[in-house]
C-alpha cells in the first residue's frame, strides 16, 4: 500500500461520513412536523436562524476574500506558495458549510422532537440526537475531505519526496487558518446573539412580568431559540471543526520532522505525516458505529444511551488505533531533536500511549466539568443555598465555584502534556490532541443534542401542548445540560493540546530553538499574550451587555405598547396558580385574544444587527494581533505572545464556561423545586430571583466570551504558524 492509497481511504471515509450526513438529514426531514401551530413557530426559528446565517456569511465573505489575496501575495515562494490562499479559502467554505448544514437539520429537527415527545421518550431522543448527528458527521467529514483532497492535489503538483512533503504540509497550514477564522466570527456572533436574546427573555419576562421565558407571550421567546442554534450548533460546530483539523495539520508538521533522520518505514519516512489522516478518517467508522448504540425506552435513561454510543465508540477508537500505530509506524527509532530535548528513542506502543493519554484527558476534564456544573452536584447544590439571601451571594459563590473548577482541569492536561511528551516528544502531545478529537463526530453528535431538545422544550411551551409532553422534553434537555458541559470541557482541553501542538510546529517552522523569557522582548509579548484573552471577554461581553439592552427595551416597549398583549399579562397575573380551564369565560377570551400578537421579528432583527455589528473587532484584533507582533517584535516576541495567550485563554475559559454553567444549572434546580432550612422555593420565589440574576451574568461567560477563548488560542497559533515561514531565524 502506498502514500496515496492511505490518503484516498481518509478521503473515502470522510465522503462515507458526508454520506451518512445527508443520510440521517433526509429521515429526520420525513418525520411529521406536529400541529400547524407548532410548524409555524418552528418557521419562525428556522427562518431567524438562517437569515442570522446569511447576513453573517455576507460580511465574513469580504474578510475571507481579503485575507485570502493577502496570503497569496505574501506566500514566502522558497518554502510556500500562493495556493496556500486556496487552502484558506478552502477551510473557510468547509467550515461555513458544515455550520449551514447542522443549523438547517438542527432547525428541522427541533419541532419534530417535540411531536415525536407526544408519543415516546425514545422517538423524541431518537430525532433529536439524529439531528446533532447530522452536525458531527458534517464536521469530521468535511474537515477529513478537505485536508484529504488537499494533500492529494498538492503532492501531485510539488511532490512528497524529501523536503517537497514540508512545503506541501506548510502550504496546507492555510486551511486550518480558514476554520479558525470562521469558527472565531461564529462563536463570537452567535454567542453576541444567543445572550442578547436569553437575557431578554429572562429579565423582562420571567422576572419584571413573571412568565417563562419560552412563553408565546414573550416577544424575545424566537429570538432565544433561534440563539441556541445559531450559539450552541453552529458555534459549537465551527469551534470543534477548527480544533479537529488544527490538531491534524499540527501532527503533520510535527510528523514531518522525522523525515530524513533515519526514520524508516514502508511509506517514504511519512508514516507520521499519515497516521493522523489515518486516525480521523477511521474515527468516522467509530462514530458511526457509536451512533446506533444510543437507543432508550420509555422510563428508561436518556444519559445512559448517550453514554454508550459515546464511550463504546471511545473504546472502539483506542482497539482501532493500536492496530494502525502498529501497523503504519516502525516498531522504534531515533531522534535528535536539536529544538526539544536532544537525542530520544520514540517507539510506535508510545505514539499508541500517547493517543489513549488524550482520549482519556477529554473524558476526564468532561466528567469534571459536569461535577462543577450538574444539577444536584454539590458546588451546585451549594450555589443554590447560597441564593437565599439575594443576588450578591449568587454571584459571589459562583465566581468562586469558576475559579475552583480551573484547578483539576488544569492539572490533567499538566499530567496529559507531561506523560505525551514522555511518550513520543512534541509529536506525542500533538497526537494527543488528535487522539482527544478522534470522535469528535459522536462527541459532537452528542452535544448538539443538547440546543435541539431546549428547542423542543420551548416549541412545546409555544405551542401549549400537555404537560406531559414538556415532561419529556425536559427530561431530555437536563441531560443535554450535562452533555453541554461535558462538550464544553473537551473543546477547552482540545483547544489547550492543539493549542501547544501548534505552538511547537510554529518554533520548528520558524527554526526557534529557546524562548527565554528573560529576555525583554521575550517578556513583553508573554504579558501582552496574557492580557489579550481579558481584553478579548470584556469585549464580548461588552457586545452582549449592548445587544441586551436592546433587547430588553423592545420586549418593555412591547408590553407596554401592545393592548392585547398587555391585557393578556394582566389576567395571567389575576389568575396566577389557577389551571387555564378555571379561569373565567372573559379572561380566557382576553388571553386567547393576545396569540400571536408578540412582534417576534423586530426581536430577531435587534440580536441580528447588534451580533453581526459587534462581532467584527473582536474577530480582526484577535486575527491582527499576532501579525502585528511577529513583524515588529520578531519570531521570538511571537511565541512569548502565544505562551502568554495560551495560559490566560485556557485558565479563562474553564472559569467563565463552568461559573455560567453552574449559575444556569442552579436556576434550573430553584425552578423545579428545592428545600433549604425547611422551606421550600420555587419559581417567583427571592431565591429563584436572586438565581436568574446570577444566570444572566453568566450567560455570556458559558455561551459567548469563555467559548470563544479555545477559539482564540488556537487562532493566534495558526496564524502564527502560517507566517513562520516569513518569520525565520
Amino acid at each position: 500500500m502506498n502514500v496515496q492509497t492511505l490518503v484516498l481511504f481518509t478521503l473515502i471515509a470522510g465522503i462515507i461520513g458526508l454520506i451518512y450526513t445527508f443520510w440521517r438529514s433526509a429521515w429526520v426531514s420525513k418525520q411529521d412536523v406536529g400541529t400547524d401551530k407548532m410548524a409555524v413557530i418552528a418557521a419562525h426559528i428556522s427562518e431567524g436562524a438562517m437569515a442570522f446565517l446569511k447576513a453573517e456569511y455576507r460580511v465574513l465573505s469580504v474578510f475571507v476574500v481579503a485575507v485570502a489575496i493577502l496570503l497569496g501575495v505574501s506566500a514566502n515562494p522558497e518554502i510556500s506558495h500562493p495556493f496556500v490562499a486556496l487552502s484558506f479559502i478552502v477551510g473557510a467554505l468547509c467550515s461555513a458549510l458544515a455550520g449551514f448544514i447542522g443549523m438547517k437539520v438542527a432547525t428541522k429537527a427541533n419541532v419534530r422532537t417535540t411531536n415525536a415527545a407526544r408519543k415516546s421518550l425514545g422517538a423524541a431522543l431518537e430525532i433529536a440526537f439524529s439531528g446533532g448527528a447530522v452536525m458531527g458527521m458534517g464536521v469530521v467529514g468535511l474537515g477529513v475531505v478537505g485536508l484529504s483532497t488537499l494533500f492529494l492535489l498538492y503532492s501531485q503538483i510539488f511532490g512528497i519526496e524529501g523536503t517537497s512533503v514540508v512545503r506541501v504540509i506548510t502550504i496546507i497550514t492555510g486551511f486550518s487558518f480558514g476554520a479558525s477564522s470562521i469558527a472565531l466570527f461564529a462563536r463570537v456572533g452567535g454567542g453576541i446573539y444567543t445572550k442578547a436574546a436569553d437575557v431578554g427573555a429572562d429579565l423582562v419576562g420571567k422576572v419584571e412580568a413573571g412568565i417563562p421565558e419560552d412563553h408565546p407571550l414573550n416577544p424575545a421567546t424566537i429570538a432565544d431559540n433561534v440563539g441556541d442554534n445559531v450559539g450552541d450548533v453552529a458555534g459549537m460546530g465551527a469551534d470543534l471543526f477548527e480544533s479537529y483539523v488544527g490538531s491534524i495539520i499540527s501532527a503533520m508538521v510535527l510528523g514531518a520532522a522525522f523525515i530524513g533522520t533515519g526514520f524508516v518505514d514502508n511509506f517514504g519516512g511519512l508514516s507520521a505525516v499519515l497516521l493522523p489522516l489515518m486516525l480521523a478518517g477511521t474515527g468516522i467508522f467509530m462514530s458511526i458505529l457509536g451512533t446506533f448504540f444510543v437507543k432508550v425506552k420509555e422510563g428508561g435513561s436518556p444519559q445512559k444511551a448517550l453514554n454508550i454510543g459515546e464511550f463504546g465508540s471511545a473504546i472502539l477508537m483506542i482497539i482501532a488505533a493500536w492496530i494502525i500505530i502498529q501497523w503504519l509506524l516502525p516498531a522504534s527509532w531515533t531522534f535528535d531533536d536539536a529544538l526539544f530535548g536532544g537525542v530520544k528513542t520514540y517507539s510506535a506502543t508510545g505514539i499508541f500511549w500517547a493517543t489513549v493519554v488524550g482520549l482519556i484527558a477529554g473524558v476526564l476534564i468532561g466528567i469534571i466539568t459536569e461535577f462543577y456544573t450538574g444539577t444536584e452536584k454539590k458546588p451546585v447544590v451549594a450555589l443554590v443555598n447560597q441564593s437565599v439571601t439575594g443576588a450578591a451571594t449568587n454571584i459571589i459563590a459562583g465566581l468562586a465555584l469558576g475559579m475552583k473548577s480551573t484547578a483539576m482541569p488544569i492539572i490533567v492536561l499538566a499530567f496529559s502534556i507531561i506523560a505525551a511528551f514522555e511518550f513520543a516528544g512534541l509529536y506525542g502531545i500533538a497526537i494527543a490532541a488528535v487522539g482527544m478529537l478522534s470522535n469528535t463526530g459522536i462527541q459532537l453528535a452528542v452535544d448538539a443534542y443538547g440546543p435541539i431538545s431546549d428547542n423542543a422544550g420551548g416549541i412545546a411551551e409555544m405551542s401549549e401542548l400537555p404537560k406531559e409532553v414538556r415532561s419529556r422534553t425536559d427530561k431530555l434537555d437536563a441531560v443535554g445540560n450535562t452533555t453541554a458541559a461535558i462538550g464544553k470541557g473537551f473543546a477547552i482541553g482540545s483547544a489547550a493540546l492543539t493549542s501547544l501542538a501548534l505552538f511547537g510546529a510554529y518554533m520548528t517552522s520558524a527554526h526557534i530553538k529557546t524562548i527565554d523569557i528573560s529576555k525583554a522582548n521575550v517578556m513583553a509579548g508573554l504579558f501582552l499574550g496574557g492580557m489579550l484573552p481579558m481584553l478579548f471577554s470584556a469585549m464580548a461581553m461588552q457586545a452582549v451587555g449592548r445587544s441586551a439592552m436592546a433587547m430588553i427595551q423592545e420586549v418593555r416597549r412591547q408590553f407596554k405598547d401592545i393592548p392585547v398583549l398587555k391585557a393578556a399579562l394582566e389576567v395571567m397575573r389575576k389568575n396566577d396558580g389557577k389551571d387555564f380551564d378555571k379561569w373565567s369565560a372573559s379572561d380566557q377570551k382576553t388571553f386567547t385574544a393576545a396569540d400571536g400578537a408578540a412582534e417576534y421579528g423586530k426581536c430577531v432583527e435587534i440580536s441580528t444587527t447588534s451580533a453581526i455589528r459587534q462581532m467584527i473587532v473582536p474577530g480582526l484584533m484577535a486575527v491582527s494581533s499576532p501579525v502585528v507582533v511577529g513583524f515588529l517584535g520578531g519570531a521570538e516576541m511571537l511565541g512569548g505572545l502565544l505562551a502568554g495567550v495560551t495560559v490566560t485563554g485556557v485558565l479563562l475559559a474553564i472559569f467563565q464556561s463552568n461559573a455560567g454553567g453552574a449559575w444556569d444549572n442552579a436556576k434550573k434546580m430553584i425552578e423545579e423545586g428545592v428545600t433549604i432550612d425547611g422551606v421550600e422555593y420555587g419559581k417567583g420565589s427571592d431565591p429563584h430571583k436572586a438565581a436568574v440574576v446570577g444566570d444572566t451574568v453568566g450567560d455570556p461567560f458559558k455561551d459567548t466570551s469563555g467559548p470563544s477563548l479555545n477559539i482564540l488560542i488556537k487562532l493566534m497559533s495558526v496564524i502564527s504558524l502560517v507566517i513562520a515561514p516569513l518569520l525565520m531565524q
